[in-house]
């Protein structure tokens, strides 16, 4: 029995965690700004994370595989560009990109959604799925998300 499938988009969500300390500090601001904006994650000695990382792809099913995107692709990608980079890292002195930007959460899934995009093309082809979502849990109570 043979299925004819359409032009659906289908989403694959995958799940990656990393630990990862910061340091919530600008330095265009005097340090009695910083501890006001920042509180408790001004603190000079840092402070970590179990981040919990959530990439979603969307495109539509290979006929051939039955598959939306090989997994072991993408968590290549993610493992390449994200994971060994982050993971148990100082995010304000081990990461380049935050050199000269504060590592908020907010900026931290920027950055994650820019390594992203800067290779996929690369490992999908033009013709592949897409980047749809990065989604980055800092907390239980808080969540960042991008959508591409």
């Amino acid at each position: 029995m043979s299925i004819t499938l359409g032009p659906e988009t289908l989403r694959l969500t995958r799940r990656y965690r990393f630990c990862a300390s910061h340091r919530l500090h600008s330095s265009a601001l005097s340090a009695s700004e910083n501890r006001e904006l920042y509180g408790k994650c001004n603190n000079p000695h840092g402070h970590g994370h179990d981040y919990l990382l959530e990439i979603t792809v969307a495109g539509t099913l290979e006929t051939e595989t039955g598959k939306l995107v090989d997994v072991s692709q993408l968590d290549r990608l993610v493992n390449a560009s994200i994971l060994n980079n982050m993971d148990h890292r100082d995010l304000n002195s081990e990461v380049a990109e935050f050199a000269e930007m504060v590592p908020t959460s907010e900026n931290l899934a920027l950055v994650i959604g820019r390594r992203l995009n800067e290779s996929w093309t690369a490992c999908f082809g033009a013709e592949g799925p897409s980047l749809d979502n990065v989604r980055l849990h800092e907390t239980a109570r808080n969540r960042f998300e991008l959508k591409s």
